[in-house]
């Protein structure tokens, strides 16, 4: 036999697939030899030789680089035999030869010549989405739901979401959804799954009112079921309704460790500490043996200023992280009875990103936490230890941290500045790191400085032209801090901390007071429960003269963030109110937290409270 016809082209699989069924299952294994009677009957292709050699020639076309005509004659097979194998392979060749609207008028056909095909239907939504014709989908996205297995519809519906995710066109989405989903609403089975996509389309959409209405449809149907809440805790920290969801589910389900988790979350990226910690404690008691809970744990330690508590829980994740390592590699090497425990929800994004990251996170805060002590030779110890090229620049500028304790301020930020950069992030930490280190040392103008040079680099940066902002206070320009955070609020409508810092600048001034409420207010809206922004409403009732509503406010913020600057605002209003031995109590806590607090200082030196 030629060398050429020794093995079959790889051009010709969708053929030689095809052809398969038609030889008998008996001729194609040693049970051909088998007496007659034993033999399995024939099973044909169907594939008449009119067929066949469309089907060659398609793939030889193919093979020859020329796909449009490879697309032309398999979609003509196609056509003709009504095979989903071949509806799917001109499908896909239009796909690599990156002509969407062929892949679309293939799929369109394959639906056409078979109405039942799910797979047809999958690819035609998909194609329309991809090609920004969303809202012709309606109708095979109704087929697909329809044409889905009923005990597999509710999970389908629940990824109907993510195949939206780059519709050019995300308004329409919720009410396509909503058009294709409305039978699913209706059916007990389906329900919460339905009210959830179309919610969270809603979200995508930016309609969060939208979204957080369903979100309460679907947990008012079943407060056990996590759906609901989890699309609750993406709108966080939006708004108290969605987290009066939360809060219920838990009562509910207390065990429910990932939503705990991912509330507690929640609450610390809006300044919510106290409240955070709290969530995670229960968590680590409740599940003390997995480790992402102890870090998310010690970084809340850290940020209020306990650092022996996030010393503890920082060493306790370390040790979890590094005994699931050992078991793992035990494990591998076949010297483990049992592998690892199972990874649990809390620890998928842990998982996805590998120990290390975590880690070398743990390890930076341990630094921090022993320099909060004034333990400087542990805090470089802890140090030594980060091994990620990917923290270089975060080891780096702890270093400088240090150096600043040893009142060597010059020689940290020359560690700064001639820190490596790799990117234009890095390059902004580099800045905002020298700024924090000029501002610790209340060098204003020098911080001032670095920041207007930077905003030349950096252009309508909001953060950046935020904390010019501050300096700008700082150095008692206040015209110059207004005009910067009117800038911000321009750039960025939804940046609270602009409005934030705005109307406390003006209400601590006793400046136009009215404005600066409808400005902390606005704050508000922006970040539900914000510690620091209740806090500053609290201090402009008190100038306002509404000393009950001050404290109302105030101690709301101290009781979710006991930090020692609202710890000197709370105190403040109680002395002036008459509740001497009460006001006592927080300053004396405030004090205790944090002794460096100048804002606390200054409150005890004008009130003339000894403690």
């Amino acid at each position: 036999m030629p060398a050429r016809f020794s093995t079959a082209p790889a051009a010709c699989a969708l053929v030689i697939a095809l052809c398969s069924g038609m030889l008998p299952a008996a001729a194609q294994s040693p049970a051909a030899a088998t007496p007659p009677q034993a033999a399995a009957p024939f099973d044909n292709s169907g594939l008449d030789a009119a067929l066949f050699y469309q089907l060659l020639i398609g793939e030889l076309e193919l093979s020859a680089n020329d796909p449009g005509s490879a697309y032309s004659v398999l979609l003509d097979a196609a056509r003709k035999s009504k095979n989903e194998q071949v509806f799917r392979r001109a499908t896909e060749i239009a796909l690599q030869a990156r002509s969407g609207d062929l892949a679309l008028k293939a799929a369109q056909a394959w639906k056409a010549s078979l109405p039942d095909s799910l797979e047809a239907s999958r690819y035609v939504v998909q194609l329309l989405v991809a090609l920004n014709r969303s809202a012709e989908a309606a109708e095979p996205l109704r087929s697909m739901i329809a044409l889905t297995p009923p005990e597999q519809r509710a999970a389908l519906i629940t990824s109907l979401p993510r195949f939206f995710e780059r519709a050019g066109d995300r308004q329409r989405t919720p009410e396509l959804l909503e058009k294709a989903l409305q039978p699913y609403v209706d059916q007990p089975e389906t329900r919460i799954a339905a009210l959830v996509a179309i919610g969270r389309a809603a979200q995508s959409a930016g309609d969060n009112p939208r979204a957080l209405a369903l979100a309460q449809r679907a947990y008012a149907v079943d407060p056990s079921a996590p759906a609901p809440v989890l699309l609750a805790l993406d709108l966080l920290p939006g708004t108290t309704e969605a987290e009066a969801i939360v809060v219920g589910h838990l009562q509910i389900r207390p065990q429910a460790n990932a939503i705990r988790l991912f509330y507690a979350r929640a609450l610390a990226v809006s300044q919510r500490h106290a409240e955070a910690m709290a969530q995670i404690e229960q968590v680590t008691q409740s599940a003390p043996e997995l480790a992402a809970p102890w870090l998310t744990l010690g970084a809340l330690r850290l940020e209020l200023h306990q650092p022996q508590g996030a010393t503890a829980a920082l060493e306790t994740y370390l040790k979890l992280v590094k005994s699931r390592s050992s078991l793992a590699a035990r494990a591998q090497s076949g010297t483990a009875a049992h592998g690892p425990a199972d990874t649990t929800e809390i620890e998928d994004d842990e998982a996805a990103q590998g120990p290390d990251r975590g880690m070398a996170q743990a390890l930076l805060m341990l630094a921090q936490a022993a320099e909060q002590t004034g333990d400087l030779k542990a805090a470089e110890s802890w140090l030594n230890q980060v091994e990620s090229p990917q923290r270089a620049l975060e080891v780096q500028l702890r270093r400088a941290s240090l150096l600043t304790r040893q009142g060597r301020l010059a020689e940290a930020l020359e560690l700064v500045r001639n820190a490596p950069e790799t990117n234009e992030d890095e390059a902004r930490s580099k800045v905002l790191a020298e700024v924090q280190l000029l501002r610790e040392n209340k060098l204003w103008q020098q911080a001032d400085r670095a920041l207007d040079k930077a905003n030349l680099r950096f252009v309508n940066d909001t953060d950046l032209l935020y904390e010019q902002a501050m300096m700008a206070e700082k150095l008692d320009r206040i015209d110059d801090m207004e005009r910067l955070l009117r800038r911000v609020i321009a750039l960025r409508p939804d940046y609270y901390h602009a409005h934030n810092a705005l109307g406390y600048s003006l209400a601590d001034r006793g400046l136009r007071l009215p404005e600066a409420k409808a400005l902390i207010e606005r704050a508000l809206e922006l970040a539900p429960g914000e510690p620091f922004i209740t806090d500053s409403l609290g201090w402009v009732e008190y100038r306002m003269g509404d000393r009950a509503s001050a404290i109302k406010h105030l101690t709301r913020a101290y009781q979710s963030r006991p930090d020692a600057e609202i710890a000197a605002h709370l105190g403040e209003v109680l002395w002036v109110d008459g509740q001497r031995d009460e006001a006592r109590r927080v300053l004396a806590e405030g004090k205790a937290r944090d002794a460096s607090s100048e804002a606390l200082r200054e409150t005890l030196t004008r009130l003339k409270v000894d403690l």
